[in-house]
């Protein structure tokens, strides 16, 4: 069973003329083996991802897109594991924001911040979860759908990627069923350089407020 909250707030607003914002973000995700009754049901897996974001408004068109914001983040990924299970590493991501009726497209490529070969516990890091992410979402009634890509950007041994679509329908008010297959790598920190194709079937919580 995976379970996931993601937080979201503006703390400062209209930097540089007016344009620019300041966010901060949280998203926790978690594995919980309920099925692994031999071994008590554990948690296998927490990530924590804590990020920072300069995010700038704007109003410009490209190859039919009318681009709406643009940004830098400060990002940090980490499970809280102790060696040999330990997972972390840190970005700059920059962003681009595209929409087109009910269309969104948002691109993302990220620069790693290097680590000291002594105390790097995933050096193929990058090349496993990729060096950056498209997602193409379309809002269709009250239906979302929304496909994730990521690649390494690299070819040969180091060429990997993964792919993510998630489907979310209306149940009840807030309530939505939310669909979800992925294939490919990174899916958990703790597995981030082992192939996998998963599917499930749940709820969310979309835009609770």
């Amino acid at each position: 069973m995976k379970f996931q909250l993601s937080l979201k707030t503006k703390l400062v607003q209209g930097l540089f003329n007016g344009y620019g914002d300041i966010w901060a973000a949280y998203t926790q995700s978690s594995r919980w083996q309920v099925y692994n009754g031999a071994l008590s049901r554990p948690l296998r897996e927490t990530n924590d991802e804590p990020e920072a974001m300069l995010v700038f408004r704007t109003n410009y068109h490209l190859l039919g897109l009318d681009g709406k914001l643009l940004g830098l983040s400060l990002n940090h990924q980490s499970n809280g594991r102790t060696d040999p299970l330990s997972r972390s590493w840190n970005r700059v991501i920059g962003m681009a924001g595209f929409e087109r009726d009910d269309w969104t497209v948002m691109i993302r490529p990220w620069w790693r911040f290097q680590e000291a070969p002594a105390v790097d516990d995933n050096r193929d890091i990058e090349d496993m979860l990729g060096r950056g992410d498209l997602v193409v979402s379309k809002l269709w009634g009250q239906h979302l759908l929304s496909l994730q890509l990521r690649h390494s950007l690299r070819s040969g041994a180091q060429s990997h990627g993964s792919a993510q679509l998630d489907w979310a329908f209306p149940l009840i008010g807030k309530l939505k069923g939310h669909a979800q297959v992925f294939t490919g790598y990174g899916e958990s920190l703790i597995d981030y350089n082992f192939r996998q194709t998963r599917a499930g079937l749940g709820f969310s919580l979309i835009e609770w407020r």
